[in-house]
């Protein structure tokens, strides 16, 4: 409260145009008070319209009104400014969290030293007996602490100085003398040194032990890295591999198709041909009907017996060829060997993808490149007997029957046609 009082003062005697606390303080005919200085600054920017206004109520004068000191108010400032320069910072009083003057009566100062024979800390203006008196000179001053009381004997309410070594715990020096009487003991700094020593060994294995553990982390982040590097170098070539793959089988499939297509053109054209024969054939003995036909009501006798024998005469024997076309079973052979050459590709590439797999698992020094590249050869050795399917439209034969049956185990395709076969396999 002592605090909120002068805060409010402090507002209550600031001037309203610089802020400030007042200086040389004056008071307008409306009870507002301002510095000297403020106030006559304002109303120097006014004399050339004569009208003078106050800058908090805007009450106006006329003329200039004559300003004086305000004494009284001038001394409460003073007093203002002598109790805010007496008065500790904000920061200087105890907040929560931290080490409060034992001395300090109402508001507590922060402590800034603890005094280990008093058993008390103290603020700076309560530590200076400390710093002047002989007797209190000789005390031992700490950084301000707050568990003082576990610096106390429990038993003797004395401070504990000594350390046992047989009990391996802190001791006053009436301990020494009654229940570890006979015990290694020696001083708190003694022991001290001791266990620094103990700590740095203990420091020095960590710092070791966190060296190897860095080199192993950052050997194992090299493994990662080198792993994906290998990992992404098996993803491209296998990418490349399966493109390769890819255009094999597109220009096996395209060979296939235009040797199906060269056959079925050759078949057509030959019979297309046979259809024309056909077709003049059939016009010709309609023809011969007709005549027939119309022959056959002539009522002369006598030219109807002397033409009869030439015209009775039987049709020319049939010489025609035979044909035989069926277009179902003429290109099964083709379905089927083509099923065969997908269902082994199948076959490689599962036998493949285990030895893969196996690789990949625990590849053996030097063989991890062998497995990766295993897959081409044996696909491609199955592709060769799509781009030798059958033979070609100029009767070349693209695949011979031993090569194609060493490697791609075909059915024979027969074509039927005019009592022949072909065989494309």
């Amino acid at each position: 409260m002592a605090e909120g009082g002068v805060l409010l003062d402090q507002d209550q005697l600031s001037c309203a145009i610089c802020l400030d606390l007042l200086k040389d303080p004056v008071t307008t005919a409306c009870g507002h008070s301002y510095c000297m200085g403020c106030i006559k600054g304002c109303w120097d920017q006014d004399d050339h319209t004569g009208v003078y206004s106050c800058p908090q109520c805007r009450q106006t004068f006329t003329p200039r009104p004559v300003l004086r000191k305000n004494t009284m108010l001038a001394e409460v400032v003073e007093k203002l400014k002598t109790g805010l320069q007496a008065a500790p910072p904000a920061h200087c009083y105890a907040g929560p969290g931290d080490m409060a003057c034992d001395f300090c009566t109402g508001r507590k100062l922060k402590a800034v030293k603890s005094c280990l024979v008093c058993l008390a800390s103290y603020c700076e203006s309560h530590l200076q007996p400390h710093y002047e008196s002989p007797a209190l000179k000789k005390h031992n001053l700490v950084k301000a602490t707050g568990n003082l009381q576990d610096k106390i004997c429990s038993h003797h309410d004395k401070l504990l100085e000594v350390y046992c070594r047989t009990d391996q715990q802190c001791i006053c020096l009436l301990c020494v003398m009654d229940e570890h009487r006979g015990h290694d003991t020696v001083s708190a700094a003694a022991e001290r040194t001791e266990k620094q020593k103990q700590l740095g060994a203990t420091q020095s294995k960590l710092q070791q032990r966190i060296q190897e553990r860095e080199k192993k982390l950052q050997d194992l982040r090299q493994a990662v890295q080198s792993l994906k590097r290998s990992a992404q170098a098996a993803v491209e070539d296998s990418e490349r591999i399966f493109t390769e793959l890819i255009r094999s089988i597109e220009r096996r499939r395209s060979e296939v198709k235009e040797l199906i297509r060269d056959q079925e053109k050759a078949e057509v054209s030959r019979a297309e041909g046979l259809l024309e024969r056909l077709e003049q054939e059939i016009a010709e003995l309609r023809r011969r009907d007709a005549e027939l036909e119309q022959f056959s009501h002539k009522e002369d006798h006598i030219q109807f017996l002397q033409s009869c024998q030439s015209l009775c005469a039987p049709p020319g024997p049939e010489d025609f060829p035979s044909i035989t076309v069926s277009p179902h079973v003429s290109f099964e052979a083709v379905r089927k060997s083509v099923s065969e050459l997908k269902e082994r590709l199948e076959d490689v590439w599962k036998e493949e993808l285990v030895k893969i797999s196996q690789a990949g698992t625990h590849p053996p020094p030097g063989d991890q490149d062998k497995a990766e590249a295993s897959v081409l050869p044996s696909l491609k050795l199955i592709l060769v007997g799509m781009s030798r399917v059958g033979k070609s439209a100029a009767g070349n034969t693209i695949l011979g029957r031993d090569e194609f049956e060493s490697e791609t185990s075909p059915s024979s395709l027969t074509l039927t046609s005019e009592g022949r076969e072909e065989d494309m396999f």
